[in-house]
């Protein structure tokens, strides 16, 4: 099973530059790839063009980016940019797709999210050929302008979790990425994506997911892992899960509509071990042994910063 790093990953109080740090510690530790997601603070375009400057060897995936504020054209421009920016080192750069929330897409942005899972679709389809075009080829088919960057070389991935969209990845990505997930779901899951690609007649895209990670965590790191999970106590998925692993008080607290801080009050810290890495060394190597036997070919470690700046900790024990 492969091992990545995310350094930019949903919004929280880290430092700003804290994804510089955490990535400049990917690279230094031998790490084969670091993700930059996409949020309300960071362009993860502009930071992995960053990234790529400041290090010296890890490939570059940027997002998910969200396919309902961004065309595929945009995205395939701003992967080719950064790869131009790595270009004396020669790493590939991936872009990684998402349909985002309603929150962000209409709540930031101000544009309409209708259809997502149409337009993940679209924008997957056209990607898949935008992101191998030649220099001298049209940016577009039918387009005037010739394109000038040579093809950005890193893989097309497509974050899923509902039947629609693992139909998207199973068709058109060479990875799929799943988010928060425990190995249950991992096995779950994958089983739906084996389907899918079946159906597609296509060999079925690597499965990766964005796992919290924290090794020996102090108290600091480990109120930030569960803050990241506090936000999916009340999605269709990960509620029935958390409510099975028996934290049904909680899930029925969120339904409630209590705000974040409530949550963290009332859920248990066990609950951060459901869908992370949480632990001693030992007990964490044993929870990734178990999510490669679910079926997981790439854990992404997003490493608590927040008692253990730049991830190092975490980072340097679970380094390759």
């Amino acid at each position: 099973m492969d091992i990545t790093v995310v350094a930019a990953a949903r919004e929280d109080a880290s430092p700003l530059d804290e994804p510089l740090r955490v990535a400049g510690q990917a690279d230094r530790l031998g790490y084969p790839e670091v993700w930059l997601g996409e949020g309300p603070t960071w362009d993860a375009f502009v930071l992995a063009a960053a990234v790529g400057a400041g290090t010296r060897r890890v490939a570059l995936t940027a997002g998910p980016v969200a396919v309902s504020v961004r065309d595929p054209h945009g995205i395939a421009r701003g992967a080719a940019s950064v790869a131009a920016v790595a270009a004396v080192t020669g790493r590939p750069v991936g872009v990684a797709l998402g349909t985002s929330s309603k929150r962000v897409v209409e709540g930031v942005h101000g544009r309409p999210r209708e259809r997502p899972a149409a337009t993940l679709e679209a924008s997957a389809a056209a990607l898949r050929d935008l992101l191998h075009g030649a220099p001298g080829e049209p940016v577009v088919p039918g387009s005037a302008f010739p394109r000038r960057h040579r093809p950005p070389g890193g893989p097309l991935t497509v974050a899923a979790f509902g039947d629609r969209a693992i139909s998207v990845a199973a068709r058109y990505a060479d990875r799929m990425l799943l988010d928060v997930v425990s190995p249950e779901q991992v096995r779950a899951l994958r089983a739906r994506l084996l389907a899918a690609a079946g159906e597609a007649g296509r060999t079925p895209p690597t499965l990766a997911a964005w796992v919290p990670a924290a090794v020996d965590p102090d108290p600091a790191s480990l109120t930030q892992v569960m803050r990241s999970v506090v936000g999916y106590l009340t999605v269709p998925g990960y509620r029935e899960m958390f409510e099975e692993a028996g934290f049904g008080a909680a899930v029925a607290l969120a339904r409630t509509g209590a705000d974040a801080d409530t949550l963290l009050r009332a859920l248990p810290e066990e609950a951060a071990a459901t869908v992370g890495l949480i632990g001693g060394l030992d007990t964490v190597r044993a929870r990734m042994d178990a999510y490669a036997q679910a079926g997981l070919d790439e854990i992404a470690l997003v490493p608590a910063t927040a008692g253990d700046p730049g991830g190092e900790r975490t980072l340097t024990a679970l380094a390759p």
